[in-house]
């Protein structure tokens, strides 16, 4: 198995990650947002306050993202096994 080989299956690897795990830390960088300045303008204090809202965020993101999550992770697992032969070949 050559270098580029290696670079290559841990650059596609890297991607998938981002692209998996972007969508729902994008939504709970927003959400987390939104509630710092809720609790910025209303003075409460409460840790909770922000945890609940992301929680749920994360739980609706899984949902309606999920099978494109699941999909996207099911198409790079079979490649990656497709192109054991050629990797070690």
């Amino acid at each position: 198995m050559s270098p580029e080989a290696v670079i290559t299956v841990v650059q596609r690897a890297l991607e998938v990650t981002v692209l998996l795990g972007g969508p729902l830390l994008l939504a709970m960088l927003v959400t987390g947002l939104i509630v710092s300045i809720f609790q910025a303008a209303t003075q409460i204090n409460e840790a909770t306050l922000s945890f609940i809202p992301k929680l749920l965020i994360a739980f609706l993101v899984m949902v309606l993202a999920g099978p494109w999550m699941l999909e996207t992770i099911m198409d790079y697992t079979v490649r990656l096994y497709q192109s054991i032969p050629q990797l070690i070949g």
